[in-house]
C-alpha cells in the first residue's frame, strides 16, 4: 500500500477545482511535518494516472489547468448527461421558491398567509413543495376554518445544506425606498 499515494488520491478527490502539485505538496508537508520531495508527489501522481486508465474505474485522473481532478471517461457521457437532465427537472421554479422562502421565514404559517404575502394562489407551489418533502404540514391552525400550518422540513435542511433555521440569511430591510419614480431630488 503507497501512503503517499493515498493521500494524494484523497486531496485530489476532495479538491473543489483542479490541484495543482505545489498546493498537493503544501498539504502533506504541513500534515507530515517535513517536506514532501515533488518529484515523490509527481509519480505518485503518474502511478494513480496509470491505475485509472483501466477498464474497471468509470473515472480518470486528469491534468487540467495547471493541476489535475478526477473526471469521469467520456464513455459514460451519455448516462450522466440522463442524471443531469433528471436533476434538473428536480430544480425549484420561481413560483415554488418564493413560496418556500415565505414559508421559512414566516413558519408556522398557512397556505392563506403565504397567499396574502404572494399576492397570488399559492395551491400548486405548496404541493409541489410538499411532494419534494421540503415542507410538511405541522397541524391545524387556530383560526376559523382550522386551516393546516405548513413549515420546512429535514429535507429542507439538507437541501440548502444548513443546521439549523437561525442559519438562514437575515432579510434585508426594505421599508427605505430606495428609487420613486416622478419625484425629483428635494431642494
Amino acid at each position: 500500500m503507497d501512503f503517499l499515494q493515498n493521500h494524494i488520491e484523497a486531496l485530489i478527490f476532495c479538491s473543489p477545482s483542479p490541484i495543482k502539485l505545489a498546493e498537493i505538496k503544501s498539504c502533506l508537508s504541513e500534515m507530515f511535518n517535513a517536506d514532501v520531495p515533488e518529484e515523490d508527489i509527481a509519480g505518485a501522481i503518474q502511478r494513480l494516472m496509470d491505475k485509472y486508465l483501466h477498464e474497471d474505474f468509470s473515472y480518470q485522473l486528469n491534468k487540467s489547468s495547471g493541476g489535475h481532478q478526477f473526471l469521469t471517461k467520456p464513455a459514460y457521457q451519455a448516462s450522466i448527461g440522463i442524471m443531469l437532465k433528471q436533476q434538473s427537472k428536480k430544480r425549484l421554479s420561481t413560483s415554488a421558491m418564493e413560496t418556500l422562502s415565505i414559508i421559512a421565514y414566516k413558519q408556522p404559517v398557512s397556505k392563506t398567509e403565504v397567499e396574502t404575502i404572494r399576492g397570488v394562489n399559492c395551491d400548486y407551489a405548496v404541493q409541489k413543495l410538499l411532494e419534494k418533502g421540503l415542507v410538511e404540514i405541522q397541524g391545524k391552525g387556530e383560526t376559523v376554518g382550522r386551516p393546516l400550518i405548513y413549515g420546512t422540513s429535514p429535507k429542507f435542511m439538507e437541501y440548502f445544506g444548513i443546521g439549523e433555521l437561525n442559519e438562514l440569511p437575515t432579510p434585508k430591510d426594505f421599508s427605505q425606498e430606495v428609487n420613486t419614480i416622478g419625484e425629483g431630488p428635494e431642494n
